[in-house]
């Protein structure tokens, strides 16, 4: 007699219960586990809240959508805040990549699909690294369910939701170019471009022209600060070219994906060897399997061909929106009838790659300081950092600190646990902080702060030449959360105080 596990019977019987529970357990990890056991958010986070905390319709980041939610998230609840946000990101992706997988291959296979999406690590590891890419992850997916519920099913009222998301897609993202361009041709080239001899369609552009004309407005006269941005060759550091790396990310991404695959198949395999059948409820229409093809490979080879061509990554570095139909686009080529050989070996390795990335990620934390000498971005003392400069700034000048700037990752962090959440002036690219100027700091003052040597206390160059009046304090040294053999963290600084009333 061949047994079957619950996960098999859930599937069978209870799919929309499996997809729930999955989905909310690892918003749950990601949310709960960073804010408890991170003592510093992942690097990406303080860069997106010193930018977010100006409220601007856009930054040589690009738009601006990411950094204002992120902003409102962190302002009512901190970085849990934040962390829920990025979590709610992923659960409406999966979300909409199991409605779109219930319409084209049944609500059993979807449920595959998104359990799928586990082994993506672009979904699971960086999602608690909230910024543009993940926040365009659920705006992604949703265009695509909204827009075959559109063309596809032929539900013409969706075509202003599917305006809305790509609108709010390029509020969010540059990369939403992509997605529009391929939806674009998709529609040239299908049935779906009959859907133009309604008024629906014409109407969902004019919402879309309303959604991102603010932004439109700014970018035209900004255009050189975010091409600037655009073309920056920091993320590049120590990389091989962008195409080779972009494409290396998403192979590599992948790698949970085929090691569920494999198990699944049961390779290699006696013969006649049993396993637990999940069957397709629905009929897969050519249209259905040509329209989840063309979204699960082509936005990653366009991606890959502009970075190829432009040899930079811009808003391609973070492959999270471009990989959202991998799932679902396995499903479907696995035909009608799904067999899940070892069973018991692929539920173990899927709850591994559940459960497995947030504790190891905490187990670092307490790990790393004893085995090497890196340090870690989510380990850092950021609270004890900004409330001694906050403290010390307030003693000496009787005002609550308005600015900081220094070192890139110093500055950042200081400015977001600082009780007056300070502005950061990006003293390393002026043009960039448009909110900030030395000018501001000489009126109202601020704290400037870098990594001090064991034998030297002097400010970096560049900070004497934009503040020649600043005299370095004696630097100031913090304990880690976990030392292990790590030196103690010795930092520079200097106050500027505030010009004198006229």
């Amino acid at each position: 007699m061949h047994y079957v596990s619950l996960l098999i019977e859930c599937l069978r019987g209870r799919p929309r219960f499996v997809f729930w529970t999955v989905a909310l357990i690892q918003a749950a990890l990601w949310s709960v586990l960073p804010a408890l056991f991170y003592s510093s958010p992942p690097s990406e986070v303080p860069l997106l809240l010193a930018i977010g905390h100006e409220y601007l319709l856009g930054s040589y980041q690009g738009p601006p959508l990411a950094f204002w939610l992120g902003e409102t998230a962190f302002r009512v609840a901190g970085l849990f805040g934040v962390y829920v946000l990025a979590q709610a990101c992923i659960v409406t992706t999966y979300w909409a990549v199991f409605m779109l997988g219930r319409s084209i291959v049944g609500m059993r296979h979807a449920v595959l699909a998104v359990l799928l999406m586990a082994g993506v690590s672009a979904f699971t590891v960086p999602s608690v690294n909230f910024g543009p890419a993940i926040l365009a992850a659920p705006f992604w997916a949703l265009a695509l369910l909204h827009y075959w519920r559109a063309a596809g099913e032929g539900a013409r009222g969706y075509w202003f939701l599917v305006a809305i998301d790509v609108g709010l897609l390029m509020l969010t993202s540059y990369v939403g170019v992509i997605l529009i361009v391929l939806l674009v041709a998709f529609t040239i080239a299908s049935p779906a471009r009959r859907a133009f001899l309604h008024v629906e369609p014409w109407i969902a552009l004019l919402l879309f022209a309303i959604v991102v004309f603010p932004h439109a407005l700014w970018l035209y006269g900004a255009r050189d600060l975010v091409i600037g941005g655009l073309l920056d060759t920091a993320s590049l550091a120590g990389k091989p070219s962008p195409a080779v790396w972009l494409a290396s990310a998403v192979i590599a991404s992948h790698f949970g994906v085929v090691l569920l695959v494999l198990l699944a198949s049961g390779y290699p395999r006696r013969r006649k060897q049993r396993a637990p059948e999940i069957d397709r409820t629905t009929t897969v229409t050519p249209v259905a399997r040509a329209y989840v093809y063309t979204f699960a490979l082509l936005p990653v080879l366009a991606a890959i061909a502009i970075a190829l061509d432009s040899h930079r990554l811009g808003p391609l570095e973070r492959v999270t929106p471009l990989v959202v139909l991998t799932g679902l686009a396995v499903i479907v080529a696995a035909g009608d009838r799904v067999y899940l050989y070892r069973e018991g070996l692929v539920s173990t390795a899927w709850v591994g790659l559940l459960i497995a990335p947030p504790l190891l990620a905490v187990l670092s934390i307490a790990i790393m300081p004893w085995i090497t000498h890196s340090e870690l971005a989510i380990a850092q003392p950021a609270k004890a950092e900004a409330r001694f400069f906050a403290d010390s700034f307030q003693r000496r000048t009787g005002r609550p600190l308005q600015y900081v700037a220094g070192d890139a990752q110093l500055a950042l962090l200081l400015a977001m646990d600082a009780p007056s959440r300070p502005h950061v002036y990006f003293d390393w690219a002026p043009d960039r902080s448009p909110w900030a100027s030395p000018a501001d700091i000489r009126r109202d003052g601020g704290v400037l702060v870098w990594p001090a040597s064991e034998t030297s206390r002097d400010a970096p160059t560049r900070l004497k030449a934009q503040f020649p009046e600043l005299v370095p304090e004696v630097p100031h040294s913090f304990d880690r959360p976990v030392q292990g053999f790590l030196p103690l963290l010795r930092l520079g600084w200097a106050v500027i105080r505030p010009a004198p009333a006229p």
